[in-house]
């Protein structure tokens, strides 16, 4: 039997613990819910101070061994990826997003799409309230004590590169361990989401993933590296590969403190992790200056999933301007992302006619029959992003623009309307003519007419997905009577003997 003394101590303890527990649930809690979640109740800088606190518990404690072990085997699901599991940090400033905004919101879903955007400040009054259209915001971090700890020479770089550790931090779905994705952006970047996620969802998201695209200007990949991802274009992380990159950024922006680069450092920091980048060829940095349509209207053979660098281009569309654009192209591409851009090629052979179509945003009409081993590769309408010593300019084969000879040169039409026809289960996309070529007809065969009375080309896809990429849909085209100024053109899919040339 415990004598009264025994007693006594027990029960002292008891209440001890009693008086403990609340404490301990605090602060339990205050370690291990999103910080997202303190951060919505103090977004201003005057609150930078409890947020930094905040972080550094939270951080401390979240990345540790442990706490990974248990998140990634939480995340190791058989069920499909989806828009869910992604979480998007795009970089942002306060100054540009006054115009920028419009690209963001043109693809942003609210409600469904799960992120937020990085300020270098707090918005202005002329931006709040804040509007729901807009991804969530936050300031980042303390850029002074990033680059007083590690001595960075460029407080810009080290913002971008702290930016990633930030999305994973703040990432809503760390509580529920459906985190898969780090998507990084910038507030000029236009993302299909769809289409991000039907190529993620091909690859092994508990693996450590770094995805991305190269620059299209050559002389940029070399001046900074063939091996990594070009940011604006989007950075893709798996979620093992974003917690260890998080867990040591400190150390890594240390370690590359003198690169004036932020990609690149991205880049040397996930290469000492032992990942290389897997490029595809979706993602599109737009390095190039003035019309970039010749390259829109002959994309790769590849899902489209992002465009970056609107406002350093024409726009995209004639008569808008880019935030019209932008609108106007999503508005097609949520149509059909899977078809967006890609390449249809068919003949119309009794008038010797070839036909190009970029789904969802371009068609064109050559008066001579071209194979598609000629007519895959884009026009250069476009200019180089920077000075260049010599050609190549481009990673990719390109077509000399011509404006004399009318056999290379192409009736433009750009997208007018898409419409889905629910009664036929299809998707009808109209395109108009936009501007006469003024040069006379091809004349390079038997049958040649000129292609100048067609002012509409109608395009009719099936509603069902195309099959998975790896070879392009083909097409039938038919115009009703000679003095027709409309195509019709059947999308379908290629059958084993199709030979489109």
């Amino acid at each position: 039997m415990p004598s009264s003394h025994g007693k006594s101590a027990v029960i002292g303890g008891c209440k001890s613990l009693l008086l403990c527990c609340p404490l301990l649930v605090f602060f339990t809690l205050a370690l291990l819910l999103p910080i997202g979640i303190w951060t919505n109740y103090c977004p201003s800088s005057s609150s930078s101070s409890l947020r930094l606190f905040l972080s550094s518990l939270y951080y401390s404690s979240s990345l540790d061994n442990e706490s990974r072990s248990e998140l990634e085997s939480r995340n190791d699901s058989n069920s499909p990826t989806n828009l869910s599991h992604l979480v998007f940090g795009l970089l942002g400033s306060e100054k540009a997003w006054h115009h920028r905004r419009a690209y963001v919101e043109s693809w942003w879903r609210p409600n469904a799409t799960v992120g937020f955007l990085q300020l270098d400040k707090p918005p202005g009054a002329e931006l709040l309230p804040w509007p729901p259209s807009s991804p969530p915001y936050r300031v980042s971090d303390n850029v002074s004590r990033v680059v007083e700890e590690t001595n960075h020479v460029n407080p810009r770089v080290a913002r971008m590169v702290h930016g990633i550790m930030e999305t994973v931090r703040d990432a809503p779905q760390r509580a529920t361990g459906t985190l898969r994705w780090v998507v990084m952006g910038d507030d000029d970047t236009i993302f299909l989401v769809d289409n991000l996620v039907d190529v993620l969802a091909q690859y092994d998201h508990t693996k450590y993933y770094y995805l991305g695209g190269h620059s299209e200007f050559i002389h940029a990949n070399n001046y900074f590296s063939f091996k990594q991802a070009f940011g604006g274009g989007g950075i893709v992380l798996s979620f093992p590969l974003a917690m260890a990159m998080a867990d040591g950024i400190m150390d890594c922006l240390k370690r590359y403190s003198h690169l004036n680069s932020a990609d690149k450092t991205t880049g040397y920091c996930i290469a000492d992790l032992g990942v290389n980048l897997s490029p595809h060829q979706g993602f599109h940095q737009i390095d190039m200056h003035g019309d970039i349509s010749g390259f829109l209207s002959y994309h790769p053979n590849a899902p489209l999933i992002s465009l970056h660098h609107f406002d350093m281009v024409n726009p995209i569309f004639p008569s808008m301007n880019r935030a019209e654009s932008a609108r106007h192209f999503m508005a097609a591409a949520n149509s059909d992302q899977p078809r967006m851009l890609q390449q249809l090629l068919c003949f119309h052979r009794p008038r010797n006619w070839s036909f190009s179509v970029a789904w969802g945003y371009s068609a064109n009409i050559y008066e001579k029959i071209m194979p598609r081993s000629y007519l895959q590769n884009p026009i250069e309408t476009f200019q180089t992003w920077g000075p260049s010593p010599r050609p190549p300019n481009w990673i990719f084969d390109v077509r000399k623009r011509t404006t004399t000879d009318p056999c290379l040169v192409p009736h433009a039409f750009f997208l007018e309307s898409v419409e889905e026809v629910t009664a036929r289960d299809e998707i009808v996309a109209t395109y108009r003519r936009s501007w006469r070529r003024g040069l006379p007809a091809c004349f390079a065969g038997d049958g040649d007419q000129s292609a100048d009375r067609i002012s509409k080309i109608v395009v009719y896809s099936p509603v069902t997905k195309p099959a998975k990429i790896g070879r392009s849909e083909c097409c039938d085209v038919t115009i009703d009577s000679v003095d027709s100024e409309s195509a019709v053109i059947k999308t379908r899919r290629c059958m084993a003997d199709d030979i489109i040339a």
